[in-house]
């Protein structure tokens, strides 16, 4: 049969798998990405990565094993994660937001066939070297990262305001070296900057929903052009009804300010945030998931329900001034239910009106 016969027949998404992954080499060349950086072991999620550095020909492009080769591996690590053991960290290449696997290709076709989102990988980024804006963005962003290690990552979408924020935390170091005996580095002020500064002063940019009024920007972006204008070059700017009044003119009254701030100053703080969690579970663990989530304060219902999904279970967190409802609910389905042995994959539901009786 001739090719062109078999494109007819075939349906495009098939043919788009049977192309196979992507070959890193071929990325690494046409990004120019040849300087590499150590991240470290962190999650990533499992629809970012796109290809392999040595094996992209025995994979189809959703990273299915093709089928003449041989599968007694790869049912062996379905097993073992049904079970619930714990795999070592596949090693990844990154280049931008795309991920290439290194060591741990059956790993990869594992979780991707049993539906998880994440998985723990031990990754080398390595940074494109060409003259177009995003590039130089790009870099400017990962030189930004080595130098802070911030928690999560600060994205700005035009090159050069990332020295604003080096420069505000560098003030910050000073200020808090002349309240301290002890030396502070400089990694340990941007973590400080970090959380008594730029999120409280994120959580009142947010809030303000000045990002209505520019929606081709980040908040992160907002947030750059608000703290560079109201501490850095004292500028008058109205920015919106509240946000200009709670943020004073130096930084680090700012921060006190902030530090001395109580829920009662935010009735809506009092509120409770609910969420459904959709889980798919191992059978035979199903009973053991239960118990351990209903042993959390958080969790006020657990149902094993029939379908596509296991479980359905009803969570209620306290609000934080510092952090958005979806960063809370996300932390919390992470650190305490995702972690459970036999736990495949969650999904989550945030509710947006609501009407209940009684």
């Amino acid at each position: 049969m001739s090719d062109w016969i078999k494109r007819l027949i075939e349906p495009p998404s098939a043919a788009r798998a049977a192309k196979g992954v992507k070959n890193f080499k071929d990325e690494q060349e046409r990004q120019a990405a040849y300087e590499s950086r150590v991240r470290g072991v962190r999650t990533v999620s499992l629809d970012r990565i796109v290809g392999s550095v040595g094996r992209y020909q025995d994979f189809d492009s959703r990273f299915r094993l093709k089928a003449q080769l041989p599968s007694e591996r790869l049912q062996r690590i379905k097993t073992a994660m049904r079970e619930g053991k714990v795999l070592p960290p596949v090693k990844l290449y990154q280049i931008k937001d795309a991920y290439y696997v290194l060591d741990g290709n059956h790993r990869i076709a594992a979780a991707k066939e049993m539906a998880h989102d994440e998985i723990r990988a031990d990754i080398v980024e390595f940074i494109p070297s060409g003259n177009s804006l995003q590039d130089i963005l790009y870099r400017q962003r990962a030189d930004f990262a080595d130098r802070t290690h911030l928690p999560r990552e600060i994205e700005l979408s035009e090159v050069g305001q990332y020295a604003h924020l080096l420069d505000q935390i560098d003030q910050h170091r000073q200020y808090l070296q002349t309240q301290d005996v002890r030396p502070w580095d400089f990694e340990a002020a941007a973590a400080d900057w970090y959380r008594t500064i730029y999120r409280p002063l994120q959580t009142i940019v947010r809030r303000g929903r000045l990002i209505d009024a520019f929606p081709e920007r980040t908040l992160d972006d907002l947030c750059v052009y608000v703290a560079h204008h109201q501490w850095q070059v004292s500028r008058q700017r109205h920015y919106g009804i509240g946000i200009d009044k709670m943020i004073p003119k130096d930084m680090e009254a700012f921060r006190d300010q902030m530090a001395e701030l109580k829920e009662c100053d935010y009735p809506e703080m009092q509120r409770g945030i609910t969420a459904f969690i959709l889980m798919k579970v191992q059978a035979k663990r199903e009973h053991k998931i239960v118990e351990k989530l209903f042993e959390l304060d958080e969790i006020v219902e657990v149902h094993t329900v029939h379908g596509e999904v296991d479980l359905l279970v009803k969570i209620t967190l306290t609000r934080d001034l510092l952090s958005s409802d979806a960063e809370i609910i996300s932390q919390f389905v992470h650190e305490h239910v995702r972690q459970l042995a036999g736990v495949n994959s969650t999904q989550t539901l945030i509710p947006g009106f609501s009407k209940m009786k009684g």
